[in-house]
């Protein structure tokens, strides 16, 4: 069976979701997906303010009602009174997944020194993995790909080679990826001949 990759992406901030500005995470994750994956994906989208009952309602609809494989949200993972993103994520949780935030504060962290500020999570829903990215582009493409150096080989690497193995586990659809954005990594035993 060949089921298609459903990515559901949640930016989630109180002044795009009002129109003061415009959304950057969205379209930042779609380039980047665009990019990063070689098997056929689709998407579900999703502009929410702030308000962990939408973000709740939201992950929920997605996990539950959309078929949604993987979720990723953006926004509201700092320290602001505002910023609930993860208390919603873990609220919908069955199981918390924190390799992903600490390896995504680790990589932030070769780059900003404010990286210790998110509070980032991964959880699963039922078979949906649920990440909590960085709110601006630059960040959540280093969260997914990973430090390189100039040359563009791998220093550290990003949160989204253990992705794909991580679906085949819950249950999703056999992902593989563009090895020059993000090499998928899988014991030799799941490899696909």
């Amino acid at each position: 069976m060949n089921e298609q990759l459903i990515i559901g992406l949640v930016s989630i901030s109180d002044r795009a979701s009002s129109g003061v500005y415009q959304d950057k995470g969205i379209p930042a994750l779609q380039e980047w997906f665009s990019a990063a994956l070689t098997t056929p994906w689709k998407m579900e989208t999703r502009l929410i303010p702030d308000e962990q009952a939408e973000i709740e309602k939201t992950l929920i609809e997605l996990c539950d009602s959309a078929g949604c494989h993987l979720v990723l949200t953006t926004g509201g993972t700092g320290p602001a009174l505002r910023d609930v993103t993860p208390e919603a994520t873990m609220a919908v949780a069955h199981k918390l997944m924190p390799g992903f935030g600490e390896e995504m504060r680790r990589i932030s962290l070769h780059f900003v020194p404010t990286a210790i500020l998110s509070r980032q999570v991964g959880a699963i829903r039922g078979s949906t993995l649920i990440l909590n990215l960085p709110g601006q582009p630059k960040a959540i493409k280093e969260t997914l790909e990973g430090v390189k150096d100039a040359n563009g080989k791998s220093l550290v690497t990003g949160i989204f080679a253990a992705v794909p193995y991580c679906l085949d586990l819950i249950g999703g659809p056999y992902i593989e990826t563009n090895e020059s954005v993000i090499k998928a990594f899988r014991p030799k035993s799941a490899l696909k001949k």
